[in-house]
């Protein structure tokens, strides 16, 4: 009597589908696409996008040598830009999203133009404009795809102006590395000193590829 295999699992099936296998679609059209200085030109539309770094700040270096030479390999940052409507549940209903992404990048460059300690011209970026129901899942995939230190290690880098009212707010980890954005000036210290924090940036970049 033939041995029966009870016990291998049944592999699944890919669907092209799958609304993960749609993200890491759109996240790989991204990739593929071509590099930036920061900021771009104008542009309309909403979407993802990936901010590269090629300058000589030491923490950072082992990161920027993966960048440098038109590699482009390991992002700084990883972020999303969505129509007004789609951050009140509206995704996919076709909102206007004007100049949305472009205006985001420009923003970023603001920041690590004000930023003493980083080049603005070290910076890069790449973008993709997408539908808007397809954004939150392909900037996820991209973040756990690069684990971009922006985004895993100094938070902060996307916050805006707290305006009034900002009481015990704390400076986040990434204006007490990168001080210099005036209204991070007047928040509370961070938690943690800049020196832990470096230490915790070059702790975590030895431990990627």
């Amino acid at each position: 009597m033939p041995r029966q295999n009870q016990n291998i699992p049944a592999p699944q099936p890919f669907n092209p589908l799958d609304k993960k296998n749609l993200g890491e679609s759109v996240a790989e059209a991204m990739i593929e696409g071509p590099v930036h200085h920061l900021p771009p030109d104008r542009f309309i539309g909403a979407g993802i996008y990936a901010i590269y770094y090629v300058g000589d700040f030491e923490p950072y270096r082992n990161l920027a040598d993966k960048n440098r030479d038109g590699r482009f390999e390991r992002p700084i940052y990883v972020g999303k830009a969505v129509p007004p409507g789609a951050r009140k549940g509206g995704f996919g209903l076709g909102e206007e999203p004007g100049e949305v992404l472009s205006n985001r990048l420009k923003q970023h460059y603001q920041s690590v133009q004000a930023a003493e300690n980083l080049n603005a011209d070290d910076f890069y970026c790449r973008y993709l404009v997408v539908e808007d129901i397809w954004i939150p899942l392909a900037e996820s995939l991209l973040i756990e795809k690069f684990q971009p230190v922006w985004n895993r290690i100094l938070d902060g880098f996307g916050n805006h102006d707290p305006g009034g009212g900002r009481g015990e707010q704390r400076r986040s980890p990434w204006d007490e590395v990168h001080r210099g954005r005036g209204w991070a000036e007047h928040l509370n210290p961070c938690a943690s000193s800049k020196e832990v924090l470096l230490d915790s940036v070059r702790e975590f970049l030895r431990g990627l590829d």
